[in-house]
This record gives structure tokens, C-alpha cells and sequence, in this order.
């Protein structure tokens, strides 16, 4: 037997990114728009790339403390203080974007055999991470509720091996935002048992309602959450691989130790860099991704598919049932037939939707959504 089939059995049930698949199937079409990255199209802020710069030219090339530099922690505290979340320095780790936070949380709570409930439609890299802790996915169909969550959906999933609840919100990718009852129905299934709530908000800047709450709000049971922050989404830095987690001192004692012998901390020259970005508006952003997600709603209506209206993020989720083919079929006809990649909806676990990313010029989008809709007439005429 081959060296290569004694490693890790836990990286022999890991896929490759249907997301990242599909992008480079649309690059081997000439012409292709692609609809598919969760990258804003947007340039970071000059007055945060400067920052960068100028930590160089003082010499902040050296190693800083694990957590991440006393002094951006102080400013994340702040921060998170005003979206009413409570957590001091100590309580903060910096990451190597908000995935390192993901993988150091569920590499610090699960044992091999724990549960993990992830409502569904869900980002991709979830399974993969709870499956490299050797820990088990219970998916949560959330679609016959508006993607919202639902005691009825919930409670039956809960079982003496649930560790944890995954929540993210705004969600990628439908783009929902979870309502005061999916949140008081989650607080309720946990409260009082020993199961942790992994809260991804990484959207949370790009939402276009008002008065978002998080989970993580729930100061009560704040031993069992843990909040993850992205610099990424919100301020156009998604090649920075920047973020953060934060949780309770006791939780965050532990986990600290996964991240210090992870990467030992994140790079010194970005420290000051991400203060600046806590200090910058970037509200233009969100109101540009607001225009093109009304401009991609209607376009998709007109067209005749379902769809959701998203109160975040930068992605829509419309329904292909119609059609009669998996979302995988969808999806390669369409980059085949139509010059136009979206992501299959089966890759979030859901095969009778695509998703299309909006975060992306409106010439693109314009395009995108002219082909697609010639795609759909050809296949309604066969």
C-alpha cells in the first residue's frame, strides 16, 4: 500500500471547494462572467493599506504577543462594545482570518464522536472543519422556514452528543438574517446544557436592515458562546487573512493554546493596519451591495425564479426546483451553454438552489444575468 494512504484518515473525507471548482471551470470558458467568489470588488481603503506601510518603516517586524498586539485587542473590545458585545482584551484572540477562528474553536471543543448542528443552507467550510475534528454534522434543513430556524426543526436534531450549534448570520448562502425567535429558539435548546454556539457574523456590517442582533448578545449563557469577526468582508481585505474570536476568559484560557501552536499569531505589520479599519466607514460598500442586490432580486423575479430577498452579505439564493435537474447539472450547463458561473446550491447542502454573488461590478452583473436568462428560456423550450 502507498505512503499517501496511511495519513490523517480525517483528510481522505475532505472536498475541494465547490466555490473555488466552479471558478476555475468558468475560467476555462473565454468570456465567462463569474457570479461566483465572496470577494467585494472593492479595493481596501488607501488610509488602511498606508498603515501597513508605515508599521514596515518603524520596525514592527518582529514577533508580538500570540493573541495578537495589546493594543488592536483594546480596540476590538471597543469596538464590539458599541454592537453591544461585551468582551475585554483577554477575552480576544486575532486570527489568521475568521476561518483560523472557526477551526480553533471546533478544534478546541470537540471530542471524536461529538455533534455539531449546522442549519442548512450552510457555508461549505463548516462540514469540512468539524469533519477534520472528527466530530459529526447534523444538518438542520432551515429552506420550508424561510431559512430561519424553528423549534420544531431543532429540538428533534438535540441528543446527548450535541456540542455545538453553528450559527451564521447575515447567512452565506442565502444571505437571511435569523429573526428574534430563531435566535430565543436556539438560546432555549441550549441553555443549561453543555453545548457551545459558534456564532459567525462575519456579514454583520453588510446588512441592510436595522437593528441586527447576534446571538453572541446573550450575556446569560456567554460561557457557551463563541464570536467570530472577519476584517475580510466588511472592509474589502480578504487577502489580509484577518479576525477574530472571542470568548468567555475560562473558554478563551484553552483556546488561545490552539491558536498559539496553529500559527503563533498573526502578522505583526497588519496590527495597526486592522485598528485603522475598525476606525473607517465603509458604509459606501454595504449601500452598493444593497443597489445591486434590489437590481438582481428583480432581475431574478422577472425571470420567474424564487427567490428570498436577502437582508445581508452579498449573495442570493434563488430556487432551480422548476427545472427539474441538480444544481451541479444546473450549473455546468449554465458555464457550458451560457458563459455565466454561479455556485451549485448542493455544495451548502441545498441541490434545488444556485447561488449567484452580487459582490461584483453591475456591467458583470448586467451580463451575467442577461445570459442566465437566456439560459433559462433555451432550457424551458427543450
Amino acid at each position: 500500500m502507498a505512503v499517501h494512504e496511511h495519513m490523517n484518515q480525517a483528510v481522505y473525507s475532505l472536498k475541494r471547494s465547490a466555490i473555488r471548482e466552479f471558478s476555475r471551470l468558468a475560467a476555462s470558458v473565454p468570456g465567462c462572467v463569474r457570479l461566483t467568489l465572496g470577494e467585494p470588488d472593492f479595493d481596501t481603503p488607501e488610509v488602511i493599506s498606508c498603515e501597513v506601510s508605515a508599521s514596515v518603516a518603524a520596525g514592527d517586524t518582529h514577533y508580538i504577543e500570540n493573541n495578537g498586539s495589546r493594543i488592536l485587542r483594546e480596540r476590538i473590545s471597543a469596538f464590539e462594545k458599541t454592537k453591544g458585545l461585551e468582551y475585554s482584551a483577554d477575552e480576544i484572540i486575532v486570527t489568521a482570518g475568521a476561518t483560523e477562528a472557526l477551526f480553533v474553536s471546533l478544534l478546541g471543543i470537540l471530542d471524536p464522536g461529538d455533534e455539531v448542528i449546522i442549519p442548512v443552507p450552510a457555508f461549505v467550510l463548516y462540514e469540512q472543519i468539524v469533519n477534520l475534528c472528527r466530530g459529526v454534522c447534523v444538518p438542520m434543513n432551515t429552506s420550508g422556514a424561510g431559512f430561519q430556524i424553528r423549534k420544531d426543526d431543532l429540538e428533534p436534531l438535540i441528543s446527548s452528543r450535541t456540542k455545538a450549534v453553528i450559527l451564521n448570520s447575515p447567512n452565506n448562502p442565502t444571505g437571511c438574517v435569523y429573526d428574534e425567535e430563531s435566535l430565543r429558539t436556539v438560546y432555549e435548546a441550549v441553555k443549561g446544557r453543555n453545548v457551545f454556539v459558534l456564532c459567525d457574523d462575519v456579514y454583520r456590517s453588510l446588512y441592510y436592515g436595522f437593528g441586527y442582533h447576534s446571538f453572541a448578545e446573550y450575556r446569560d449563557i456567554r460561557e457557551q458562546i463563541l464570536a467570530v469577526q472577519s476584517f475580510s468582508k466588511p472592509y474589502a481585505m480578504t487577502g489580509w487573512r484577518m479576525g477574530y474570536l472571542m470568548a468567555d476568559a475560562s473558554v478563551k484560557e484553552r483556546l488561545e493554546l490552539v491558536h498559539q501552536f496553529d500559527v503563533v499569531s498573526t502578522p505583526s505589520i497588519m496590527q495597526k493596519a486592522c485598528i485603522t479599519a475598525l476606525d473607517t466607514d465603509t458604509s459606501y460598500m454595504t449601500e452598493e451591495y444593497r443597489r445591486r442586490r434590489d437590481y438582481v432580486t428583480d432581475r431574478l423575479r422577472d425571470m420567474g425564479l424564487e427567490t428570498e430577498t436577502p437582508e445581508g452579505a452579498f449573495y442570493v439564493f434563488p430556487s432551480i426546483r422548476k427545472y427539474g435537474m441538480g444544481s451541479f447539472e444546473f450549473a455546468e450547463r449554465l458555464v457550458r451553454e451560457g458563459a455565466v458561473a454561479v455556485t451549485p446550491g448542493a455544495a451548502f447542502g441545498s441541490d434545488d438552489h444556485i447561488r449567484i454573488s452580487y459582490c461584483c461590478s453591475m456591467d458583470d452583473l448586467k451580463e451575467g444575468l442577461d445570459r442566465l436568462e437566456s439560459f433559462l428560456i433555451t432550457i424551458r423550450e427543450k
